[in-house]
């Protein structure tokens, strides 16, 4: 026997999921910086936001960084989406139950990704655009 590993797709089925929920746990950071003190406000819960910064003093530091908190989740969303485009066709064990759940964490991995796009989006809106409206 070989000391070769065979090629089945389950190492790329898993960093494509590992990539897609550390994506969507940086994306939630441009939630927390930027679309959950909008959303406060918004909703007349301003002490309740000052409670929340007073608890969490580290949500100014990360509105103040804005920018680079953005840039950073773009990138590891580029990747993200690179190495899902790179795994969408790798190959999956031959035998059913593995396959199936090769199948499965391709799925779930997609939409991981998807939901973290939107998550940026969200937190994009609140961020940058929102405030040039408001303005």
């Amino acid at each position: 026997m070989s000391s070769e590993t065979i090629n089945d797709g389950t190492v790329q089925a898993r960093s494509g999921l590992w990539a897609s929920v550390a994506t969507l746990f940086a994306s939630s950071g441009t939630l927390v910086c930027c679309a959950l003190p909008a959303l406060l406000v918004a909703l007349g819960a301003g002490a309740a936001l000052s409670s929340l910064v007073a608890a969490v003093p580290q949500l100014v530091w990360l509105s103040e960084h804005k920018e680079a908190l953005f840039i950073a989740a773009g990138l590891m969303l580029a990747a993200s989406g690179a190495l899902q485009w790179a795994n969408r066709g790798a190959p999956c064990p031959v035998d059913p139950r593995l396959r199936d759940a090769c199948l499965r964490t391709r799925k779930l991995s997609l939409r991981l990704y998807w939901l973290s796009l939107g998550v940026y989006a969200v937190g994009g809106w609140f961020a940058f655009v929102q405030p040039l409206l408001a303005g």
